[in-house]
């Protein structure tokens, strides 16, 4: 392998990141037909409800009992940047701020000292099957950020800047900018207390989307910037004098600009990039801090406050049917889309 290029790996359901990132989730299930209560029509027989990651029928329940999702949960320490290309996520949270988003929305939830909420999947479509297509990166907080204030903000589809390039032969290449710049457009900011706030940190989370044949660049960066690479949809790309099959992860070299060719097929990648925090990282489940210790003290909180405690009647709160794309936040703002 070329020092260019400093690792090549199989992807998988969680896929592995390099520091200032955790890890990045990504889930694509094709649901059912729902039903009036938005929970899936076809049965629940033979998964393990309340931790279905089977992807039986191309779909899991995943934490949930009647809706799929992830009911009321932790997090503390770290940031959680949910991409959602197609179908729909129901928010609740600890703080009392809720939202419905999805169809190209991203939500940017910073946890700091602490919040628990739920991301729950509703299956609105009563006619035909309910895809579900979306992208979960964990991006870890210094240790001077760990204890800010919880916020999430989202970026709704039609504010997210989508750059055009074309290469030489007039083949183009989309890329989502969800956070950082290409070439001189910027994503829109992140949310206040976040990594990604401060540019000389380099941040950049984008979803590239490039034609059959295409060829595009990823910019050089500064010395000892991380940068990956992930190609999850396509046939092959040539990269440095190597071919590259769909499904992997490519971990980049610093400093330098890079040409990626695709191959015969549109192909589909997520880029991650950022300068490390370069601290210790311990992490039990939902708790990302510094030391064993700073994990038992936030294990303890949560267990005596419960981080502001849960204002819903359900940890799998859903939201009305008949709702669209919304959010209310903790300051009772609210937009509606």
């Amino acid at each position: 392998m070329k020092p260019t290029l400093k690792d090549i790996r199989p992807l998988g359901f969680q896929w592995q990141t390099q520091d200032p990132f955790l890890f990045c989730a990504h889930h694509h299930d094709f649901f059912p037909r729902g039903l009036p209560d938005m929970s899936p029509e076809a049965g629940l027989e033979n998964r393990m409800i309340g931790q279905d990651f089977s992807g039986k029928d191309g779909w899991s329940m995943y934490h949930g009992s009647k809706v799929p999702g992830f009911p009321a949960h932790p997090h503390k320490g770290f940031e959680t940047v949910t991409i959602v290309e197609k179908g729909l996520v129901d928010h609740s949270d600890s703080l009392g701020a809720a939202g419905r988003f999805g169809n190209g929305d991203t939500q940017w939830m910073t946890a700091g000292k602490g919040v628990m909420h739920s991301e729950m999947f509703p299956l609105l479509n009563e006619k035909e099957g309910n895809e579900l297509h979306l992208f979960q990166i964990w991006l870890n907080l210094p240790k001077t950020k760990k204890n800010v204030p919880a916020h999430f903000k989202m970026m709704w589809k039609e504010e997210i800047p989508v750059e055009t390039v074309r290469d030489s032969n007039g083949k183009t290449t989309e890329i989502k900018l969800i956070a950082g710049k290409y070439g001189e457009r910027r994503a829109l900011p992140p949310a206040p207390d976040s990594y990604a706030a401060d540019p000389s940190n380099e941040v950049a989370i984008w979803l590239i989307k490039a034609a059959p044949d295409a060829s595009f660049i990823l910019p050089e960066v500064s010395q000892g910037t991380n940068r990956s690479l992930f190609f999850y949809r396509g046939d092959y790309i040539d990269l440095e004098g190597e071919r590259i099959s769909n499904d992997h992860s490519i971990d980049l070299g610093d400093m330098k600009s890079f040409e990626i060719k695709n191959g015969s097929q549109t192909g589909y990648f997520a880029f991650l990039q950022g300068k490390p925090i370069s601290e210790k990282v311990v992490q039990h489940g939902p708790f990302v801090m510094n030391s064993n210790q700073e994990i038992q003290e936030a294990v303890h909180e949560f267990q005596r406050t419960q981080f502001g405690g849960w204002p819903w009647k359900s940890h799998e709160h859903t939201h009305e049917k008949g709702r669209g794309r919304f959010a209310i936040h903790a300051d009772g703002r609210e937009e509606i889309k």
